[in-house]
């Protein structure tokens, strides 16, 4: 899906592009509608820079323990763990 934002109403809010999707992927973050990394990916930043987003707003990381659970998985399967 597309979305199409008209080239006036992006020149109003005085954002470029990428500000533009980084505001959406936070409040749909903050609004638990999409995850740290599916919001990340939204933003085009790596999970790392997202949360440096997140924390100077001091919008905390929601991070449960399914998230836990696939983080650990994946680090075994590295061989980190």
């Amino acid at each position: 899906m597309s979305v199409i934002i008209p080239d006036e109403l992006l020149q109003t809010t005085r954002m470029s592009d990428a500000e533009l999707l980084q505001e959406i992927a936070v409040m749909l973050f903050q609004k638990e509608k999409l995850t740290l990394a599916q919001a990340s990916r939204l933003a085009q930043m790596n999970r790392l820079q997202f949360q440096h987003l997140l924390a100077s707003r001091k919008i905390p990381v929601h991070y449960d323990i399914p998230e836990l659970e696939s983080d650990i998985k994946t680090m075994r399967e590295l061989g980190y763990l």
